[in-house]
């Protein structure tokens, strides 16, 4: 029976408004090949383990330094595909070995995120849990813990809460959320309201209206939850996929994981949270929205990513150090090579060198690389993917 919003467990600890949240758990989903941000980015290497920004963190090193000031390094869970395990290990040298989950092949965030939230409670009992995927920028890390203290304020009342982004623009790329009314004072509120609808992807026109109407925030894929809650409303609304979950969770700290987990991970359903959990429980009135007053870029394409690193005075960024471009009326442009490269006349261009490949396009024209990746493995040349 999935619980309703409201009831909270006798064992709650209230949120602390300073340093850590003592019951938080942190959940890290780290998968996806950002294939947008190829020839960078690949199957092997994939966006989160890598340094986009120069900031000398990976994206995934990132999102583990912001969640720090909000719970302890023993409390972080990060999920990942088991070719990327050992390079996460690597790269978290404080994560403890029994909180990393790999996964044997990609089914989707809700599989990620709920074996996760089964394994917690299995240890735990009931927690709170809070879901943040391994590849976003933000940059302003206390309004980011403010966000989050107020979203577990709603969650611990029962809600699947979201953290959702003001809107800077227009996006075609996000999915929205739209607001209702304000919670009540000892189940979130007023800083958390009802989410009325999760709504897919829009076009341009619809995306402006959204803007202009000052209702909708965008979907960052940030959820606060009580693990009992998530898992009980997963049993109501995807029963094989709750009950395969909890098998697997039921042997992971046992000499039988690695047997469970590969007769039954590989049949569960592919589906997103936001799909099996979010959009479903939104139309019953069980979904939470705190607004996430801070800036925040799921870094998607060579276009997003041009906007988080500083120009030089010619307007053009260069994050390669003892890189040396020349660029002639081509403002904007986004060089990322060794060696000397000169762009001429192409305004927002950008060029992308590694060792066995090369990218030459335009801001306006990221979100298309995909498209590239899509046709190299129609080739056959896994090798370059």
């Amino acid at each position: 029976m999935t619980t309703t919003p409201g009831s909270e467990p006798a064992s709650a600890v209230p949120a602390s408004t300073h340093a850590e949240i003592p019951d938080l758990h942190a959940i890290v989903p780290a998968g996806g090949a950002g294939t947008r941000l190829w020839p960078l980015s690949r199957q092997h290497r994939p966006k989160f383990l890598l340094d986009l920004t120069g900031q000398g963190r990976t994206l995934l090193q990132g999102t583990w330094d912001r969640l720090a000031g909000l719970t302890g390094s023993d409390r972080i869970m990060v999920v990942t595909g088991a070719k990327h395990a050992e390079a996460v290990a690597e790269q978290l040298g404080d994560l403890p070995a029994a909180n990393l989950v790999a996964e044997p092949s990609p089914r989707d965030s809700m599989a990620a995120i709920g074996l996760a939230a089964a394994i917690l409670q299995h240890r735990h009992g009931p927690v709170l849990v809070a879901s943040f995927a391994a590849d976003h920028v933000v940059p302003d890390v206390a309004s980011f813990h403010r966000a989050v203290r107020d979203a577990a304020d709603a969650a611990r009342a029962g809600y699947v809460t979201t953290i959702g982004i003001a809107p800077t623009h227009a996006s075609t790329a996000f999915g929205y959320i739209r607001a209702g009314q304000s919670l009540p004072p000892g189940e979130g509120g007023p800083a958390a309201s009802v989410v009325e609808e999760f709504v897919e992807k829009p076009d341009a026109e619809t995306a402006a209206e959204y803007l202009a109407s000052g209702k909708y925030a965008w979907n960052a894929g940030m959820f606060v939850v009580r693990t009992d809650v998530l898992l009980n409303h997963l049993t109501e609304l995807q029963p094989p996929l709750a009950e395969g979950l909890e098998v697997i969770a039921r042997a992971w700290d046992t000499a039988e994981r690695d047997f469970v987990m590969d007769a039954i991970w590989p049949g569960l359903t592919k589906i997103a949270i936001d799909h099996a959990i979010a959009e479903p429980v939104a139309a019953q009135g069980g979904v939470a929205v705190v607004p996430g007053d801070f800036t925040w870029d799921d870094v998607g394409d060579w276009a997003s990513l041009a906007t988080l690193l500083a120009a030089g005075e010619d307007g053009v960024r260069a994050p390669i150090p003892g890189s040396h471009v020349v660029a002639v009326d081509a403002p904007g442009a986004l060089v990322h090579a060794a060696g000397t490269v000169a762009v001429v006349g192409i305004p927002e261009a950008v060029v992308v060198q590694t060792e066995d490949a090369l990218l030459v396009t335009d801001a306006a024209h990221a979100q298309r690389v995909k498209a590239v990746v899509d046709q190299l493995k129609a080739a056959g040349r896994d090798d370059l993917v």
